[in-house]
C-alpha cells in the first residue's frame, strides 16, 4: 500500500491506537525520536530499559521505535513476543564500524583479551563478547574486573577513551564513532557558552574528549534528563542527539534548553539520520503487518543474552542511576 493512501493526522493517530488494542502491543520510543513518536508512545527511554520493561508487560507484539540493535535487544531478551521495527533500515553508524567477523578476528589476535561491549552493537557482537555495558553501568563493570586483566572495548572509541581517563584503566579501544555525537563542534560550543554565560553543558560520553572537556556532566540519556531536572540555572546546553531535548521542555517548561551545535553552527547536523527513518506512517504499517519482524537464531539469542546477563549481574548497583533505569534486576 503507498504511503499517501494511509491515514494521516489524527486518523492515523486514532488507526495506531486501534492498532495497539487490537495486537496487543507495547510501542517503545527511544529519546531521540521525533516528538509525536514519543508522544504516543507507551514508554520512552534508553534501548536497555525500554527492552526490560516491554519484557515485563505481557505485551504479544514489541514495536520499537528505535533503531536495529535496540530492536535485537527487545527480543533477545523477549524471544516469545514479536518484535517489529517500523524501518529495518534504521541502523546505527557505531554497529556498521564493528563487523562481526572482523570484531572475531580481532579477539583472536588478543586471545588474553577479555571484551568489554558497548550495547550499541550487532546481536552478532554481543555473541562474541564478555560483557555488555552501558554508558551508566560500563563504570561500575570496570571497577568489578581485576586491574591485571586486559580488555577490549569497543565499538565505541570515544566512551572507551573516556571512561580510560576517568578510572586510569588501559584499554585496547575498538576505533568506532558515533557519527551524531562526533559532529560536534568545539568552536562552535565555545560560542555558545560565550552567548549564555553560566549555563552548564551536559554531553554523551559518545562525543570526543574535546567537547566532553567543557562538559559540567557527562552521562547517559537518562542521567542527562536527570541531571537537567536538577540543575539550577534557568539555560542548559545539551550535547547528545536534539530530540531528547523534547522531554526536558515537557518536564520543565520554564527553563530553556539549547542543543550543542555541529560544525555549521547550528544542530541539524546532530539529528541521527537512523532514529528519523522511524515515522508515524511506518509505525502504522509496522503495527498492521507486523512487519519487518526481528528474528534472531535461538543459538545466537542465546549467547548474546549471556553477555547481557553478565552485566546484569555486575551492574545491579547502578540501577536508578541511567541506562538500566529503576527496574528491579531479577538476573533472567
Amino acid at each position: 500500500m503507498e504511503l499517501h493512501r494511509h491515514p494521516t493526522g489524527v486518523d492515523l493517530r486514532a488507526e495506531i491506537d486501534r492498532l495497539r488494542r487490537e495486537r496487543n502491543a507495547v510501542i517503545l520510543a527511544h529519546y531521540y525520536q521525533k516528538p509525536e513518536i514519543q508522544d504516543i508512545a507507551d514508554f520512552v527511554g534508553d534501548s536497555l530499559d525500554l527492552s526490560r520493561k516491554a519484557a515485563e508487560t505481557d505485551a504479544d507484539v514489541i514495536a520499537f521505535c528505535g533503531v536495529r540493535f535496540m530492536a535485537e535487544t527487545a527480543k533477545i531478551l523477549s524471544p516469545q513476543k514479536i518484535v517489529v521495527l517500523p524501518d529495518m533500515d534504521a541502523g546505527c553508524s557505531l554497529e556498521d564500524s564493528c563487523p562481526p567477523e572482523q570484531f572475531a578476528a580481532f579477539r583472536a589476535q588478543h586471545p588474553d583479551h577479555i571484551a568489554l561491549t558497548y550495547i550499541n552493537c550487532s546481536a552478532e557482537v554481543k555473541g562474541l563478547s564478555d560483557v555488555i555495558v552501558t554508558s551508566s553501568s560500563a563504570e561500575k563493570i570496570l571497577s568489578l574486573i581485576p586491574p591485571e586483566q586486559k580488555i577490549i572495548f569497543g565499538p565505541d572509541r570515544n566512551l572507551g577513551g573516556y571512561l580510560s581517563r576517568k578510572t586510569g584503566r588501559d584499554m585496547l579501544l575498538w576505533p568506532g564513532v558515533c557519527i551524531v555525537h562526533e559532529a560536534f563542534s568545539e568552536t562552535e560550543l565555545m560560542k555558545l557558552k560565550a552567548q549564555h554565560p553560566g549555563a552548564p553543558v551536559a554531553a554523551h560520553p559518545e562525543c570526543p574528549a574535546v567537547i566532553l572537556d567543557h562538559a559540567d556532566y557527562v552521562g547517559s540519556t537518562r542521567g542527562i534528563l536527570e541531571f537537567a531536572q536538577g540543575f539550577s540555572g534557568d539555560t542548559l546546553i545539551v550535547a547528545t542527539e536534539p530530540h531528547i531535548i523534547h522531554q526536558m521542555e515537557k518536564a520543565l517548561p520554564a527553563k530553556r534548553f539549547i542543543g550543542a551545535p555541529g560544525a555549521d553552527g547550528n544542530c541539524n547536523c546532530n539529528i541521527c539520520p537512523y532514529m528519523a527513518l522511524n515515522t508515524m506512517e511506518k509505525l502504522y504499517v509496522a503495527l498492521r503487518d507486523l512487519e519487518p519482524r526481528i528474528e534472531i537464531e535461538e543459538g545466537l539469542r542465546l549467547r548474546a543474552k549471556k553477555s547481557l546477563d553478565a552485566m546484569l549481574a555486575m551492574a545491579s548497583g547502578s540501577v536508578g542511576m541511567g541506562d538500566l533505569g529503576p527496574v528491579r534486576v531479577t538476573g533472567d
